[in-house]
């Protein structure tokens, strides 16, 4: 038996274009690096996915890149030609056969593409600034002849993932990849129509959203997720602070999306700058927009109280990443009443039992701190 002070976690939830999600539990796109090496998805990485389908209402894949030079990261997977549609659809369906919906997660990394990745070494950005830190690759500014056929690129792996059977697509604007480069004054130091002013940076990422709507408006047959997801402010100077992220968001909820997924490590973080407001990010973010487009929350959510909690602010929807990795069973022990049985740090000898893909594997005990366990 449910406990019911657990209870709303466990409640539908309607989007505005008529899709219901059967509770508010999402599950967070986490990279895995476990693709095959020609680009396609790997058996390991499906029974992965599958383990953590059963219990979620919905799964945002790892993020899938929308041109060869997007790609960030090694073994990720590639949403770039029609080639890939047959290995998209095999996680499009081993995610919806457990009974969640399905978000394919499209970006481009921009000057995060590791140079041994990117084509001829050829990494690309907004601008020639490169990322702060040692050894960073200075990028080559994108033409705006190359800025606009990456906006078309970003419409058709949003139609290759309606052919594959996607309930939804999610555009990454967050964690420092492309679309937030062009956004950034940091990483975006333009003079054109893509850059200068606030809202001439915003004129990348609005119009990658009008590419994928008109896509999805042609395309799909049937009700389409469409989500923007986005990190609040940038740690460096000059760069994105929270005041210019209240004006982005403010233009995204008007653009008739399903979804804004707000990417934080932690989810009552606060404001570092740009706003004289106490309360967390995510309060903020709910009470500008929240009437208007629904905000799903993650960040450190591991306890079923965390969770609960985490309802507290008014989003509708949270989040769940690593704590997915730590226990895949995590919604259907709420479902039962045994959510004093939720494991929330990662048994380093269970990488079987919890089906978890070598690569990603490695990834995370190389990285002490970022699962907790570990």
């Amino acid at each position: 038996m449910i406990n019911q002070k657990y209870a709303p976690l466990l409640e539908p939830f309607e989007f505005q274009n008529g899709i219901s999600l059967k509770n508010r539990v999402v599950m967070a796109p986490m990279t895995n690096y476990s693709s095959n090496e020609d680009g396609t998805v790997s058996d390991a990485e499906v029974a992965y996915y599958v383990r953590r389908s059963k219990g979620v209402s919905m799964v945002i894949t790892a993020c899938t890149y929308v041109t060869p030079n997007g790609q960030g990261f090694p073994g990720e997977f590639a949403g770039h030609t029609d080639e890939m549609i047959p290995s998209l659809r095999r996680l499009a369906t081993a995610i919806k056969s457990e009974g969640a919906k399905a978000i394919l997660q499209i970006f481009h990394a921009g000057r995060q593409v590791p140079k041994d990745i990117a084509p001829n070494g050829d990494v690309v950005s907004a601008s020639d600034v490169p990322s702060e830190g040692e050894g960073k690759p200075v990028p080559r500014a994108l033409t705006e002849t190359e800025v606009e056929s990456i906006i078309r690129d970003f419409g058709e792996t949003t139609r290759r993932a309606i052919e594959a059977g996607y309930d939804g697509v999610e555009i990454h604007g967050a964690n420092t990849y492309l679309i937030q480069q062009f956004f950034s004054p940091h990483s975006n130091r333009r003079t054109d129509r893509f850059g200068g002013s606030l809202e001439k940076r915003m004129t990348f990422p609005l119009a990658v959203v009008d590419e994928v709507q008109r896509v999805v408006k042609e395309h799909a047959k049937e009700p389409f997720i469409i989500g923007y997801r986005f990190s609040p402010e940038e740690p460096e100077t000059p760069g994105i602070t929270m005041a210019d992220t209240m004006v982005l968001i403010d233009r995204l909820a008007n653009k008739n999306l399903d979804y804004l997924h707000v990417s934080l490590m932690d989810f009552w973080s606060t404001p570092k700058r740009g706003v004289e407001d106490s309360r967390s990010r995510i309060e903020i973010i709910q009470d500008a927009v929240g009437d208007r487009v629904a905000v799903i929350g993650v960040g450190s959510i591991y306890s079923a109280e965390d969770a609960r909690k985490a309802l507290t602010s008014g989003i509708p929807l949270i989040g769940l990443g690593r704590e997915l990795l730590i226990d895949p069973e995590w919604v259907q022990k709420i479902e039962q009443g045994r959510e004093d049985e939720i494991v929330t740090e990662l048994d380093i000898n269970k990488q079987e039992e919890l089906e978890m893909p070598t690569p990603l594997w490695q990834r995370i005990l190389k990285n002490p701190g970022w699962v907790p366990g570990v």
